[in-house]
């Protein structure tokens, strides 16, 4: 007798290159295509209006190609533990498939359902297809630890066979006798439902800049290959005002739902550059931007605690302030620093930023002016960018706030120099912050330089129509970067090396980014000879650490290249003077939180999500319970080997394997004169000795 099959879909919102789909028809007599919008843990997901659109028109095209099949998609509101039970017997299943998720929620909650199938006789289908390879066959090989360097990652990887090629797109050829029974009411019971009907006010919400679904994201793909330049050379294109807006070849956001299979990027990439370069095989740097991808999946696929600093055991724990007056400025884009604002109101607004715009913004949020965790930045990412991938997110952040993966903590993105840089006349600040679009380009990026008659002039007096800036980015970049140089010294004391024994020096003129000029000064000249986006010396390419994209649209960028593993931290004597900071984190209130497992939720209230028109969020308006940090073990840790090079010191960073160092704790310790204001902080400190 023929199977009755159910595709459970979750990511992979796709019908090409989806072989768990592709076993799901296989022979079957019957086949119902499923989808749960219900979260797959305990408590509410956090999550954008853009992003839930995005979700949205990706189940609807895909519910139209199924149509086309004589087919239709199932959207079910429920949990999948509570639910596939009744569903096997209803309609009495044998098989159940679907895609391999690598993520440790994921993998917990398949378990579970794995169990409940073969309570009920169902047999289950797992294939991988999100990820290019197996990430189980890259950690044993790696002596079953996930590699914690990206040169190791490839090293892993040139020793794996190539990635699979994709499968035949599903057709009514590979559905064969196979049908979908649909009743009457199908739309009634299994439709995809409206943003209005999950608890959305849509009243002013703009069109979307990303339309969702796998029929846009082919169509996007064949547009991003055929970028003239770029296929002739197959360089980088340079950066510029344009690539700060969102591109029609863009296609972050379809990778990470899954309406875009990384395989067939992959191999098309492979096969264009072949025809270009006469068959010559292509460089593991071609594929910079899904590698990337593939190598923070690795690394956070056996670790649960991966988007938590507490219990993290490759993240260093850092004494980061809580200032939630100063996060919300940040998130909101008051923090009176243009460059940011525009970039935060350019992700608010449509879902996407550039991958270097959020190298700066979260530099700026973290170690750079504002010493805010990054959990706190991962989370308003994870609500408002339609590419928020777990593993990639956190990863990211970890890695843009040296707190893994990159420990050269003295380079700095100024938060004027940059943008000014990048583009010049400051369209992009006038097209995101009308309110500036007044000012001329010299004092676009630093309108608190402005003259008060050319604040008048421009319609716009800083400390009124638009704010002052919310911190002296010069001091508080240059003492952030001695609290990161105390932090890793006490790191690099404890294997008994002196790594940094000093740092670049953050006098203003070039090292560390800083500006020249203070804020409510004029300085007329704008040096800006040092900055080509990140201050100090530059990072080497093309020597194996490959490149990073977050958002798999535009050029690449250097990525991180090591790992700082966690360990307690005695407590560092010195205490810094406070300056630059203009708002005083007010200890009384905490930073709300939720879990950021990325899966959607159903608002269990009809109406608390909420699109406002101002901010175009539709973030839930609730508040939940901070998590609480429980103990951890103690965990191992590698970092960069720092030399001195020369009478001008310059760090050059090099990888340093897991299996030449050995690891032991420290009890961690309680200190009173810290690093965030006098507070009383706990943090950890590394030990290791070299083997």
């Amino acid at each position: 007798m023929a199977p009755n099959s159910i595709h459970w879909f979750r990511k992979g919102l796709r019908l090409h290159d989806n072989p768990a789909l592709r076993e799901a028809v296989r022979g079957a007599g019957t086949v119902r295509c499923v989808y749960f919008l219900d979260p797959w843990f305990a408590g509410s997901s956090n999550v954008g209006v853009n992003r839930w659109r995005f979700l949205l028109q990706c189940l609807e095209d895909l519910d139209a190609s199924l149509r086309k099949l004589n087919s239709r998609l199932f959207v079910i509101r429920g949990q999948p533990a509570n639910v596939f039970p009744r569903l096997f017997k209803e309609w009495k299943i044998s098989r159940l498939t679907f895609e391999y998720d690598s993520e440790p929620f994921g993998k917990e909650r398949d378990a579970a359902i794995k169990k409940l199938a073969m309570e009920a006789g169902v047999e289950v289908i797992v294939k991988i297809s999100h990820t290019l390879y197996d990430l189980d066959k890259i950690i044993e090989l790696n002596g079953s630890q996930p590699p914690l360097t990206y040169k190791r990652f490839q090293t892993l990887i040139s020793r794996l066979d190539p990635p699979e090629m994709p499968v035949e797109t599903l057709s009514d050829t590979l559905m064969g006798c196979c049908v979908t029974p649909v009743s009457e009411d199908h739309g009634e019971k299994y439709g995809v439902p409206s943003l209005e009907e999950l608890g959305f006010d849509t009243e002013g919400l703009p069109s979307a800049v990303w339309p969702g679904g796998e029929t846009e994201a082919l169509t996007r793909i064949e547009r991003h290959l055929e970028r003239k330049a770029w296929v002739a050379n197959f360089e980088r294109p340079r950066m510029n005002a344009n690539s700060l807006l969102a591109s029609p070849t863009g296609l972050s956001p379809y990778l990470r739902f899954g309406c875009l299979s990384c395989r067939l990027f992959y191999f098309k990439l492979t096969d264009l550059y072949r025809k270009v370069k006469k068959n010559s095989s292509p460089p593991l740097s071609l594929y910079g931007q899904l590698l990337w991808r593939e190598f923070f999946y690795t690394a956070a696929t056996n670790n649960p605690r991966f988007d938590k600093m507490e219990g993290n055991p490759i993240c260093v724990r850092i004494p980061w302030d809580r200032n939630p007056e100063a996060l919300a400025k940040w998130a909101e884009a008051r923090t009176g620093f243009p460059w940011i604002d525009a970039i935060m109101t350019q992700l608010r607004q449509e879902g996407w930023i550039h991958h270097l715009a959020r190298h700066a913004v979260a530099c700026f949020l973290t170690r750079g002016d504002l010493w805010i965790s990054w959990e706190e930045g991962m989370k308003v990412f994870e609500e408002l960018l339609l590419d928020a991938d777990w593993s990639v997110n956190a990863g990211s952040w970890m890695w843009l706030s040296c707190s893994s993966f990159f420990q050269q903590f003295f380079h700095c993105y100024c938060p004027v120099g940059f943008g000014r840089r990048t583009d010049p006349n400051g369209d992009f600040i006038r097209r995101y912050l009308p309110i500036l679009r007044g000012f001329p380009a010299k004092f676009i990026y630093d309108p608190w330089n402005a003259p008060e008659s050319v604040q008048a002039a421009a319609k716009c007096i800083i400390g009124v129509h638009y704010p002052k800036p919310m911190v002296h980015h010069a001091e508080a970049s240059r003492l952030n970067i001695e609290r990161m140089k105390q932090i890793y010294q006490q790191l690099s004391r404890y294997r008994g090396l002196g790594l940094l024994a000093s740092v670049p020096s953050t006098n203003g003129n070039g090292n560390g980014g800083m500006m020249k000029q203070q804020p409510g000064t004029n300085n007329n000249n704008n040096n800006n000879s040092h900055l080509p986006g990140v201050s100090g010396s530059p990072v080497a390419t093309g020597n194996g650490n490959g490149s990073i994209l977050l958002n798999f649209d535009s050029e690449e960028h250097n990525g991180p290249n090591s790992v700082g593993q966690q360990r307690r931290l005695q407590p560092l004597q010195q205490s810094q003077p406070q300056h630059g900071y203009h708002s005083v984190p007010d200890t009384s209130q905490t930073i709300t939180s939720s879990r950021l497992y990325h899966e959607f939720a159903v608002p269990q209230h009809p109406g608390a999500f909420l699109h406002t028109r101002g901010g175009i969020t539709g973030k839930r308006e609730r508040e939940s319970e901070r998590e609480g940090s429980g103990e951890e073990d103690p965990s191992s840790c590698s970092v960069h080997k720092m030399q001195r090079q020369s009478a001008e010191v310059s760090f050059h960073s090099s990888d340093f394997e897991m299996s030449r160092v050995f690891l032991s704790a420290c009890c961690t310790q309680t200190i009173s004169k810290g690093l965030d204001h006098g507070s009383q902080t706990q943090f950890i400190l590394l030990k290791a000795e070299s083997g």
